[in-house]
């Protein structure tokens, strides 16, 4: 059951609509994304390329452009070494794209699911040896990589390292202890005197500003204006918190993508049955992003790189539609997965669990992370998905605000080969002897009580659906683009009463309704969901309250205001 709660900050409304000439009802939006004063509130609004941060400000940042500029003079081969998903992607793309700019010789590796795992390992730094690569150059990975990266040290080879992902640590009598791996230069937010403002960037993130700072002065084309496509759908895909700097990649990214001249992005667009100028986060992150990681979910991501690469229409058209049927296949899988994850937690002890370890012996380990989403979302715990992989047992956890899915591996540490991630996503390995000790230390140390396990939905404004007019809702696309940590608006209304109800769509899961509330105004609305249920709770309701969201409805050629339902009770 999900409690809804009216969120409550306070300030001057009237006046922060009468300084941004907008509705109150927006005003009080910002307040509740924690903008706290005019200033941050105008760079929420209006903040544009002139508000990114320095790339020179991250430690490690001086010391691999001297690096990599000497490099780049003397010819010697760089080798990108990346990540299977897609920030991983647009990180290799990006770094490759622009040292080869720079007339660099270079080269990518995008180590294999199945058979490398997750980053750099022992496997590729040896044959980079073997290739006569002189410097390994790493993106959306490496942190965790102490024991591999004094390997390519031990054979003569250049590091450096840039990621995103928390600095893996041990406890000491003087504290926490940072264990960086032993690079020539680590560039990454999260390391200790770091100074950049801003810790939130993705991998890609990262590698942007890497390329923008190698470019500065000697490229011929602007590289922020290059690369702010990439460095925002790897942003969105990713789930990075959409505030700051990254607020600012996605939305700036969103408008070049829109006028993207790149083929392979312009072949996937068109693959999906999409016109580039409505791109949308919504877009990246539920049907562009979904195809270029299932490329490293089921195939290789060579493919998805490829595509980016790519200046035939041609082989563009021909990976695109590749990318489209791998991701149909990525859906279908996960789909069973979620439905014998479900029943192993209805049928099975797992259902008194606060932390959720779900084993599924046959499930793809590439969608491991997919299903344990699912499974959170029905559940509200955190979860882990556990399946069989060559070396052992692999897994993927998801995470809710309350737990630190990180740290908490970190105290179980003794039982795992390897894990590494964020507060809210991890990935880990260990031997099948050791599942269920997990799943018992998991939960005896997990310190989630009812409250934190019940999920909150906060709602921005109870507004009369009376209220809300056209240019209200022309005004929300302001507070654009929408995702974690920059949610799109909620508003809730109680005594609606449904006039008319009636159910379309080929899986009957959409419900069109004539609604009215208290004040006697009509209103259309849809719900979109398990639209039979919906029907069925309605039987004998005289009113009830509704979580919505405003929108307008073009169809054939008439506007209409529409009430998207969310929630009801």
């Amino acid at each position: 059951m999900k409690k809804w709660v009216v969120m409550a900050k306070r300030a001057d409304f009237q006046k922060i609509a009468a300084h941004f000439h907008i509705d109150p009802v927006t005003a009080r939006i910002l307040r509740n994304r924690d903008l706290a004063t005019l200033e941050e509130m105008e760079r929420y609004l209006r903040g544009g390329l002139d508000q990114l941060y320095d790339g020179l400000g991250m430690k490690g940042m001086a010391k691999a452009l001297v690096l990599l500029e000497q490099k780049l003079r003397e010819g010697k081969l760089i080798r990108v070494i990346g990540d299977y998903d897609g920030d991983g992607i647009m990180s290799s793309y990006i770094l490759q794209d622009c040292l080869g700019r720079l007339g660099g010789r270079v080269d990518v590796r995008i180590p294999d699911r199945i058979t490398d795992g997750y980053g750099i390992n022992e496997s590729l730094v040896r044959e980079a040896h073997r290739d006569g690569v002189d410097t390994i150059l790493t993106c959306d990975n490496g942190i965790a990589a102490a024991a591999q990266v004094a390997l390519a040290k031990e054979l003569g080879m250049t590091v450096i390292v840039t990621d995103h992902h928390e600095t893996p640590y041990e406890e000491t009598k003087q504290g926490r202890r940072q264990i960086l791996p032993p690079a020539d230069a680590v560039i990454n937010p999260h390391q200790e005197g770091c100074p950049y403002p801003f810790k939130g960037l993705c991998g890609a993130g990262v590698a942007f500003k890497l390329a923008i700072a190698l470019g500065k002065g000697v490229a011929e084309t602007d590289f922020t204006e290059r690369y702010l496509p990439f460095a925002a759908i790897a942003t969105v895909t990713d789930v990075m918190e959409l505030v700051d700097e990254n607020r600012i990649i996605v939305k700036e990214g969103l408008k070049r993508l829109q006028a993207t001249e790149n083929t392979g992005l312009l072949a996937l667009i068109a693959a999906n049955g999409l016109e580039s100028a409505q791109i949308m986060a919504y877009h990246v992150g539920f049907i562009l992003g979904p195809c270029l990681n299932a490329s490293g979910r089921l195939y290789t991501a060579k493919l998805s790189l490829s595509l980016l690469k790519t200046e035939d229409k041609g082989e563009a058209a021909a990976i695109a539609e590749e990318l489209v049927q791998l991701n149909d296949s990525r859906k279908a899988m996960t789909e069973q997965g979620v439905r014998l994850a479900r029943y192993q937690v209805e049928t099975t002890s797992l259902k008194d669990d606060r932390v959720l370890v779900i084993y599924l012996q046959d499930c793809h380990e590439s969608i491991a992370g997919i299903i344990a989403g699912r499974i959170r979302e029905a559940y509200y715990r955190p979860v882990f998905v556990l399946t069989d992989s060559a070396e052992g047992i692999k897994g993927s956890g998801r995470s809710i605000e309350a737990y630190s899915m990180f740290e908490k591996l970190a105290e179980c540490g003794a039982l795992l080969d390897k894990f590494g991630g964020h507060p809210m996503a991890a990935g880990l390995s260990l031997q099948k002897e050791n599942v269920e000790p997990l799943r018992r230390m998991l939960n005896e140390k997990c310190g989630l009580t009812e409250e934190m396990l019940t999920e909150k939905v906060y709602i921005d404004v109870a507004m009369p659906v009376s209220y809300v007019y056209p240019g209200l809702i022309e005004e929300f696309r302001l507070l654009e683009p929408f995702g974690r940590s920059n949610p799109k608006p909620v508003f809730a209304q109680k005594g609606i009463r449904a006039l008319k109800t009636r159910i379309v769509g080929k899986n009957r899961n959409v419900m069109r309704l004539e609604l009215m509330t208290p004040e006697g105004v009509k209103a259309e609305g849809v719900y979109f969901g398990e639209a039979e249920e919906f029907e069925q709770w309605l039987k004998g309701k005289e009113d009830f309250s509704i979580l919505y969201y405003p929108q307008l409805n073009t169809y054939r050629g008439r506007t209409s205001l529409e009430i998207r339902i969310t929630g009801y009770c």
